[in-house]
């Protein structure tokens, strides 16, 4: 029988949510074994908006569910919506937004500086 995997992402980008990469390869490594998954993120805001080509702070507001959708290409429900019973695993992908948006009490973290030049 095959695994139910529940997949918490968290938005969309290494600074304010789930590293992309982490995000698809988890996503193709589990159908290529076989196993099923479901999509899953917080439905709030993000605690942070970054710009990912200048690795700062932007006076923006944006949902962690929406941005995480995608990555999903829409294929994802709100983290409430998710029964633990009913799934095999969870797993987490990278990125900031990770724990950043997911934690129950976000952590101060400092704000990413720009690696752009």
């Amino acid at each position: 029988m095959p695994k139910h995997i529940a997949i918490l992402l968290s938005g969309c980008g290494f600074y304010d949510g789930s590293e992309i990469q982490e995000a698809v390869f988890t996503l193709l490594a589990l159908d290529q074994d076989g196993a099923t998954y479901q999509c899953c993120a917080p439905d709030k805001a993000q605690l942070h908006v970054i710009d990912h080509v200048k690795g700062s702070p932007i006076d923006e507001q944006r949902n962690g569910l929406t941005e995480a959708a995608r990555i999903a290409r829409g294929k994802i429900v709100s983290l409430s919506t998710i029964r633990a019973s009913e799934y095999d695993a969870i797993i987490l992908p990278g990125g900031y937004g990770a724990a950043k948006t997911s934690a129950l009490t976000p952590p101060k973290a400092p704000t990413p500086r720009s690696t752009a030049k």
